[in-house]
Formats: C-alpha cells, structure tokens, sequence
C-alpha cells in the first residue's frame, strides 16, 4: 500500500467514517490496542461509537514504510476530552484500559503502529505506545 493510499484509509479514520476505514480490513483480522483485542466489524464500531462519545481522536503520521505485506509507522495520537470520561464510566465500560479523560483535557500519544496485509487487506493491526 502506497502513502497516498494510506492516506485515503487514515482520512476515513479520522472522519469517523467506520464503514469506509473498515473496507481496508480483511474479512478475519485482529485489531491490538489499549480498547483491548478487536476481532470483528462489529467490535470495532462498538469499541470507537463508545471511544468517540467521549474523545475526539486523530492519527498524525509521521514516519512511514510500506511494502505488500506490512506497513510500519510511527504516529501521534492526539486526544481531546469532549465529554467527561469518568474512572466510573471506565470500570463499567467493557474497555477498563482506557485512561478516565476530562473535557478540554489533551494528550498526544506517540504510538508505533504495524499493519500486517494479505491481498491488499487489513489482517492484523498492532498499537503500542512508545
């Protein structure tokens, strides 16, 4: 996958077009992230309908390496409270990982994030803080 074409799928990403950046995924894949391990369309739309009622979140690339397999890229996550994420809501969410978020309160979080392909698809997503 070319940058530009990266750029497509991270553009729906950050418009919250979950229909559209879930059409780079495969029909089996795992997503690895602190929300945990997401294994379906259905499990990511739940996860990022609860995440972005509470933070609004965007990806800012700035090293990036692809080949057909595999895409690397080191990012900063930018987060932004737009409603209260309460240590309450947290314990009962079904994402006890998350960090509680006030409003206004921001944070950029550098992550590495791998993509793993296989004809062109999504199968693996891996998120790590560094």
């Amino acid at each position: 996958m070319t940058r530009e074409e990266f750029d497509v799928y991270l553009e729906k990403f950050n418009g919250r077009d979950y229909q559209g950046f879930l059409e780079y995924f495969a029909d089996t894949f795992e997503m690895v992230h602190v929300g945990g391990s997401l294994k379906s369309r259905e499990a990511v739309k739940k996860f990022y309908a609860f995440l972005h009622a509470y933070i609004k979140e965007s990806v800012i690339v700035d090293r990036f390496v692809s080949d057909a397999s595999t895409i690397a890229l080191e990012a900063r996550v930018r987060i932004e409270g737009v409603r209260e994420l309460s240590p309450e809501t947290v314990a009962a969410s079904d994402y006890p990982k998350l960090k509680p978020l006030a409003v206004g309160q921001t944070a950029v979080i550098p992550q590495f994030i791998h993509y793993h392909l296989e004809n062109g698809k999504f199968v693996k997503v891996v998120c790590a803080e560094l």
